[in-house]
């Protein structure tokens, strides 16, 4: 077949590199070099990454072996271990999970937290609605008030009652009320949990992974998809160009607009799609103090960013030479202005180099956005298009997840009846 993919991602990217056997795969990516989200770039001598701070690390086999194809862990990555903190308002540094470390607070805090715990015990814990009552189910009263509520406002900017809970499946940890008796009283570190430690490229942070996904592909670059039209002949033309299948990694917001010389393909899910949310982010990289942490979280409402990323601590090879950076994230758009007068409050006093504003980065879902993109995918998938991505299925994925959607649409590619 001949496929178009439109974007240049890490869903992309994965999905070419397993269809361009025995098939002719073009990618369409409208910025200059691959990557999407996870694009790096140099400043200062140091690496920034523009979005966020992309390690890699995964629970899933299939995956684990498609990458060990691809590249030599052992040679090209450090394998680093998760050492995280919680700036509490009064400067006070709780390791993280903070529900771990309950210990390390005033002791009318722990006795607070204690009273929770067994308050837990008696009611039981019902089944939550919405994110707060998760969070208030979960870890008690006590924490919900000094941590929870505080850090996620900020990740969110709404009220917590309106976020659902399709986005926690494996973002969280979700311990019981005996495994916080015992991580407290054991003092159980974070390097003990799923996902305690990550790999990360020795050279080039997550560009480096891009690249290489890149390399041996058709990538057209610096092209912008206008026009995606169905013909009469079962092909789409992309951009004028003849295609028997495409794989649309983009933005869902777009494909409205994107199709309308086909027709009533997907008008029934207009307005839907029209309505979805999501979060941007601004990045905003700093010089900061020397520190041995991977994150800092920051529940204080003094200042407007919610961590910390610690990327000079992920390689020695991202900083420059004396130096050590990372990157401030704020949610959605803040001016400079803004930055740099939050950036004078915060800790570890992180001096200013550069930000990057991307306006889409967080899919937010609501009680109906899944059941609508799988009737979607349905329906578009009997005219040989496929959704792949976080913004194409509206999820929130990892870069692991990612490979992971990749895979299984490379096997219903594979195994499926495409009607051409």
């Amino acid at each position: 077949m001949k496929i178009a993919v439109i974007g240049g991602g890490i869903s992309g990217l994965s999905i070419a590199r397993m269809q361009q056997e025995g098939n002719d795969v073009v990618v369409y990516e409208k910025e200059s070099r691959p990557g999407g989200l996870i694009k790096c770039s140099i400043v200062e001598g140091s690496l920034y990454h523009q979005t966020g701070g992309h390690v890699f690390n995964t629970k899933r086999q299939d995956v684990w072996d498609w990458f060990d194809k691809l590249f030599d862990r052992e040679k090209e990555f450090k394998e680093a271990f998760r050492n995280s903190v919680v700036v509490m308002p009064d400067q006070k540094m709780i390791p993280y999970p903070v529900e771990n470390h309950v210990y390390m607070f005033e002791e009318p805090v722990v006795k607070q937290f204690i009273k929770d715990l067994l308050n837990m015990v008696k009611v039981g814990q019902r089944a939550p609605v919405n994110f707060e009552e998760f969070l208030r189910n979960q870890f008690g009263e006590t924490l919900y008030r000094l941590y929870f509520q505080p850090y996620n406002r900020k990740v969110w900017h709404r009220e917590l009652t309106q976020i659902p809970l399709s986005w926690l499946e494996g973002k969280l940890p979700m311990p019981t009320v005996e495994e916080m008796i015992y991580n407290n009283m054991n003092h159980v570190e974070e390097r003990d949990f799923v996902h305690s430690s990550f790999f990360y490229p020795l050279q080039g942070g997550s560009q480096f992974l891009a690249d290489r996904l890149a390399e041996g592909l058709n990538v057209v670059y610096g092209t912008c998809v206008s026009t995606l039209q169905r013909t009469n002949k079962k092909k789409w033309l992309v951009n004028g160009e003849s295609f028997d299948c495409v794989i649309f990694c983009g933005n869902l917001k777009q494909l409205p607009t994107l199709l309308t010389e086909s027709g009533n393909l997907i008008q029934a899910y207009e307005k839907e799609i029209k309505s979805l949310e999501s979060h941007g982010t601004t990045s905003v990289f700093c010089e900061i103090d020397k520190n041995d942490y991977s994150w800092i979280y920051m529940p204080d409402d003094k200042y407007e960013a919610h961590r910390i990323i610690c990327t000079g601590n992920f390689s020695e090879n991202n900083n420059a030479i004396g130096k050590m950076t990372g990157t401030v994230e704020f949610t959605d758009f803040i001016s400079k202005e803004d930055i740099l007068s939050n950036l004078e409050r915060m800790p570890y006093h992180p001096k200013y180099l550069a930000h990057h504003y991307e306006q889409y980065t967080y899919p937010i879902q609501n009680s109906t956005t899944r059941a609508m993109i799988s009737e979607l995918k349905k329906e578009l998938r009997k005219e040989n298009m496929f959704l792949l991505g976080r913004f194409a299925e509206w999820e929130y994925y990892n870069m692991d997840v990612a490979i992971g959607a990749a895979l299984g649409l490379n096997k219903l590619l594979q195994y499926d009846e495409v009607v051409l």
